[in-house]
């Protein structure tokens, strides 16, 4: 990890030279007189000129270059962070330069939060933190600002990578507009003072290496806290062997000599460092925790859209509100779904919340005890229940059974027939006689024969 150098003598000269930040009206040529000397002012770009079209700053030509300008932040000390709150970066350092290196990486400069916490490791306040921090010092500036439209997909803001005026001031970099009708903020580099060489070559080495994240040592927490205690059994052991007026804390009183020294305990009886306990701690199951009012409204009005198919698409909110009465009066989701059932329901919804508010008007009041509201479910099962049964398939055409009753019905509508045929005079069907015939020929033709009707059913 490169840690941030502090500026020595000879750097102090290049990083107090004169500058005054330039307007878009002001020229876009720096020239810089090595004689005079003025302390710079304190790092800050306000967040309205933190945009490509109002920064004071030039457009990095790579990411190389802009890492010189980074670093240069660093070492300077002319930036604090505007800490509005007691959470937030303290300082400019390697988090920062973690960051700014993905960043230098990238063309066009488009990051999202999710890329650089994924990168950094960082959380993503922490990125958002850093990423405030490179626009305050105008190394970073706005092209396009990110969205977030509820609905659609988020879109990352695309920022430049600039290299602030303060940069060029303090090291004599001169620079020039080629373009008179072009931004200011296109300006190139064409030389650098003298004075300013020798630092430019020492942030070129920082630029060209990487920062990376620090590694913590498995035992770095821990070292000095044994060191502490040896220490401690150290000094307790010379104070007893001095003065030999205590027993020592190690042997116990039977272990103790007549001279006063201690025996040392054997090899086997040193302790590992490892605790192994005879009986391994149990973990106690968490309680669940118990739901309060508005809670239970929640569970229900959830279990309620899991249930009824009309309200699968409705607001868990607003049916929470619509159910808060049968919800505090401890109602189940049977229950409320025997009162909705009470009346068909329409064939389209068209707002849940509003018909389930109408549907339960007043039932808090009307089943107000858990008897009423048993027999409530009750009826209504039994109710579900007979619908079943009636909605259920019909029995197909073909069953022998269906043939059998037809057949019965048809010998008993045969004799009825000729019953009646006898009252009234007419031929009967079961005496052989021409009319019979005749009639058993009609039956016949409207029938058709008990073997046609079995085979046509079976």
């Amino acid at each position: 990890m490169i840690s941030p150098e502090p500026v020595d003598k000879a750097e102090a000269v290049t990083a107090v030279l004169p500058l005054r930040r330039p307007t878009g009206s002001q020229s876009t040529s720096t020239g810089i007189n090595e004689g005079s000397v003025v302390v710079l002012p304190e790092l800050f770009v306000p967040e309205a000129c933190q945009w490509l079209s109002t920064t004071a700053g030039r457009v990095a030509t790579d990411g190389y270059s802009w890492m010189q300008a980074v670093h240069w932040v660093v070492s300077s000390g002319l930036y604090r962070p505007r800490r509005h709150r007691s959470h937030g970066p303290r300082s400019f350092g390697p988090t920062t330069v973690r960051v700014a290196q993905e960043l230098a990486a990238l063309f066009p400069c488009r990051p999202g939060i999710e890329y650089l916490v994924r990168r950094t490791g960082l959380s993503e306040r922490s990125v958002e933190y850093h990423l405030g921090m490179l626009r305050e010092t105008g190394l970073l500036a706005y092209v396009v600002r990110g969205t977030r439209v509820r609905g659609q997909s988020a879109m990352a803001s695309e920022f430049a990578r600039m290299i602030p005026v303060e940069f060029d001031a303090a090291l004599g970099i001169r620079t020039k507009q080629r373009d008179p009708g072009a931004p200011a903020y296109t300006r190139v580099m064409t030389g650098i003072a003298a004075t300013g060489r020798e630092l430019m070559a020492r942030l070129a080495k920082k630029a060209a290496r990487k920062v990376r994240k620090p590694r913590s040592k498995p035992g770095a927490s821990k070292a000095p806290t044994g060191v502490s205690r040896a220490g401690a059994d150290g000094a307790s052991e010379a104070a007893v062997s001095e003065g030999s007026r205590c027993t020592p804390m190690q042997g116990g009183t039977r272990s103790s000599s007549p001279t006063g020294t201690p025996t040392p305990p054997s090899e086997s009886k040193l302790a590992s460092g490892k605790k192994h306990s005879p009986t391994p701690k149990q973990r106690k199951p968490k309680a669940l925790r118990k739901l309060n009012r508005v809670g239970r409204r929640y569970q229900l009005a959830r279990e309620l859209i899991t249930l009824v198919p009309w309200m699968s698409r409705a607001s868990v909110r607003r049916i929470a509100w619509v159910i808060r009465h049968v919800a505090d009066a401890g109602w189940s989701a049977d229950e409320v779904r025997a009162v909705i059932d009470q009346i068909a329901v329409s064939d389209t919804v068209h707002r849940p919340s509003g018909y389930l508010a109408r549907r339960l008007t007043g039932a808090h009041e009307l089943w107000n005890t858990p008897a009423r509201r048993r027999q409530l479910v009750e009826d209504w099962r039994d109710t579900t229940a007979r619908h079943t049964e009636w909605a259920g398939e019909p029995e197909p055409q073909t069953s022998p059974r269906l043939v059998a009753q037809f057949m019965a019905g048809l010998d008993q509508g045969k004799a009825a027939y000729a019953a009646r045929q006898a009252a009234l005079g007419h031929d009967n069907l079961n005496t052989p006689q021409a009319g019979a015939a005749d009639a058993e020929a009609d039956f016949a033709a409207f029938f058709a024969s008990a073997d046609a009707l079995t085979g046509a059913f079976c």
